[in-house]
């Protein structure tokens, strides 16, 4: 019995409880399930691609690491997404990188009372690219384009957009949080064909990691890049000029904004959209300009 008892012992576990497995064992057996279901092909890939299974164990554990221990977002007003069914999250773009979408991702998988996954609308060159692309889609991500919204919509799922798209992400420093032009109403038409609620999405932190100073235009025309940075760190320091600085970030949701109560033929009409898309603009823009005031600095919250 004195040797069954040091052998449970030796297992080890939390509180020095005989029997329990100790962190190393749940790991490797939780290692060893993931590759079982991998062989096996136990498990589901969606008409976009979206790999949930392999989403939740590699892609949203490494940002995870980044979302807590680099950026540590703190997020709020997650009472603001619909606990099921479709939604639209409609958001502020910067930072030169797209960190703030893989961010928010994780922000409403690691926050929503059902870990609900955040389906984002990417520009087309994310997908154009042969390894981001193909782990873009994995995650769940799909074309920036009003077709592939609707049909998340239609589906039911909370989805993402920025409407600012590369005049967001590429600004220069000096105009950090001014809000670019939204686009041209897309992503409202299909929130009011779907009846999918808005939820407008501030994020302070993004606009930091990358301070912008210049943008080459000329070698942009020539790599086929939308624009070429240039950072306090980048391209003089090579490579280590590509490490976001640790800024402090801040998400948060606002109110939702009906769509429900709209004709059908809403969609089609200019100026219910432009409506919509300016206040949806100004909403965002203003809870922008309060999370500034709050902050006590860019690197500490």
């Amino acid at each position: 019995m004195r040797e069954i008892d040091q052998h449970r012992a030796a297992a080890g576990g939390p509180d020095g409880e005989p029997g329990a497995p100790n962190d190393l064992a749940v790991k490797i057996a939780s290692v060893a399930e993931f590759v079982r279901q991998r062989l096996m092909g136990d498990y589901v890939v969606d008409e976009f691609g979206f790999d949930k299974h392999l989403n939740e164990a590699i892609f949203l554990p490494l940002l995870r690491v980044i979302f807590k221990s680099w950026f540590r977002v703190e997020v709020s007003g997650v009472e603001n997404l619909p606990v099921d069914g479709a939604g639209l999250v409609v958001a502020n773009h910067a930072g030169v990188l797209p960190f703030d979408g893989l961010m928010l991702a994780v922000g409403v998988h690691d926050h929503h009372p059902t870990q609900r996954d955040l389906r984002l609308l990417a520009a087309d060159l994310v997908f154009d690219m042969p390894v981001l692309g193909h782990a873009a889609r994995k995650a769940g991500h799909t074309m920036a384009c009003t077709a592939d919204a609707h049909r998340l919509l239609e589906g039911g799922e909370l989805t993402a957009v920025f409407p600012e798209g590369y005049k967001g992400l590429g600004k220069q420093f000096k105009d950090r949080y001014k809000l670019q032009r939204f686009g041209r109403g897309g992503f409202v038409a299909a929130a009011l064909r779907t009846k999918a609620p808005i939820i407008p999405c501030s994020i302070v932190g993004s606009e930091e990691i990358y301070p912008m100073m210049a943008d080459v235009k000329l070698l942009a025309r020539l790599l086929g890049l939308p624009y070429f940075p240039v950072t306090p760190l980048f391209p003089l320091a090579g490579p280590v000029g590509m490490v976001p600085l640790p800024s402090k970030w801040h998400i948060e949701f606002g109110a939702p904004i009906s769509t429900a109560e709209y004709e059908e033929s809403a969609a089609e009409d200019p100026m219910v959209t432009f409506e919509l898309t300016d206040h949806v603009r100004e909403t965002i823009q203003h809870t922008l300009y309060r999370l500034l005031a709050n902050r006590r600095s860019m690197f500490f919250g």
